[in-house]
């Protein structure tokens, strides 16, 4: 005999919807938690698999399954969860946001379907909600001047992620171009009160910045350790392969590391296994997770002189954190689509 007919619906949530519930500055505290909740052992949190067809195929992008299992100590509810996304570079060049897929939620309790979320929307805000408790957790307390390195789909959420981590004055941005640089300042300026900048070339960008956050693309390093300031507090965020770079070693060496997860570290970041296949850094020199900061088991930054760097990876707990908040939103304002499966 069936038994669906007991079953919840199950919620769908577009992009429009998941920016509704959920502004960037409100994703903070839920990343908060995730992270305590992870230092404290209540979440499991495979590695992410990645299928990269061979290139003979004529593969243009790649699928990446990130699961978690939360627990109940990690929030009001317990949960299975994925995210199946695409990564595609090129999307880009389409006006089309390069992760795409959806992220699924399942009751901790019976297993069954509770969501099916856009994942690109909810990528984008965790993404940035962690780069802005990375921010308020290491960079200066009167840091005010944000260098903004890359200027695509990131690079909106992590604005309004840094605008919430600390009293911004000056934003200077920077593409592959100071057209795309000036579009982005264009769009956005007018959401904010302190001033944004385009300038060209990375370098111009950072001069005098006291933030630092990349997120871009590249494949080879963006920022140089000459140009960062004593004091500074470097995100990098887009690179999250082994074949991408943002950081060139002399910087990964110079710098107090912090990461998201160690085990994601030292399989998945570029940034840190090239340093680490040069000889300049190794397991012991990342001093703490983000985890380790929200608990206070690591005091995080010590000097005011010392140039802090969190390498910002990605990981299934995020999404799956994120998409039990947006549920529970969700049903408290009877908003989205339900469906019977």
């Amino acid at each position: 005999m069936s038994t669906s007919a007991s079953s919840p619906p199950v919620l769908l949530l577009d992009a429009t919807q998941i920016a509704a519930l959920m502004p960037v500055a409100d994703a903070i505290p839920v990343m908060s938690d995730m992270f305590g909740a992870l230092a404290r052992e209540q979440i499991h949190l495979p590695l992410r698999q990645i299928i990269r067809p061979p290139e003979a195929l004529g593969a243009k992008g790649l699928l990446g399954m990130m699961p978690a299992f939360l627990g109940s100590g990690a929030g009001a509810m317990s949960v299975y969860g994925a995210k199946v996304g695409t990564f595609f570079p090129g999307n880009s060049a389409l006006g089309k946001d390069p992760h795409q897929g959806c992220v699924l939620l399942m009751s901790g309790e019976t297993g069954e379907l509770l969501a099916v979320m856009n994942a690109a929307e909810i990528t984008g805000i965790r993404t940035a909600a962690v780069t802005g408790l990375a921010t308020r957790l290491l960079a200066r307390h009167d840091a005010s001047r944000l260098a903004l390195i890359g200027a695509g789909h990131q690079a909106h959420w992590h604005l309004a992620a840094l605008a919430a981590a600390r009293p911004l004055q000056h934003v200077r941005v920077a593409s592959r171009s100071l057209a795309t640089a000036q579009a982005f300042v264009d769009k956005e300026q007018p959401n904010y009160a302190f001033r944004l900048e385009a300038v060209e070339g990375v370098e111009a960008a950072v001069c005098d910045a006291d933030i630092v956050v990349t997120v871009t693309n590249s494949t080879d390093p963006v920022l140089r350790a000459e140009w960062i300031a004593p004091g500074t507090h470097v995100n990098l965020v887009g690179s999250s392969t082994p074949r991408h770079r943002e950081a060139d070693t002399l910087l990964m060496a110079r710098a107090q590391l912090f990461v998201d997860r160690r085990e994601s570290t030292v399989n998945e970041s570029g940034d840190y296994l090239a340093a680490a296949a040069e000889g300049r850094i190794g397991p012991e020199d990342l001093l703490a997770e983000l985890g380790e900061l929200v608990i206070h088991t690591h005091p995080g930054r010590t000097d005011a002189e010392a140039v802090t760097l969190f390498k910002s990876l990605g990981m299934g707990a995020q999404d799956v954190a994120l998409a039990a908040a947006l549920y529970q939103r969700a049903q408290a304002a009877n908003t989205g689509t339900r469906a019977s499966l």
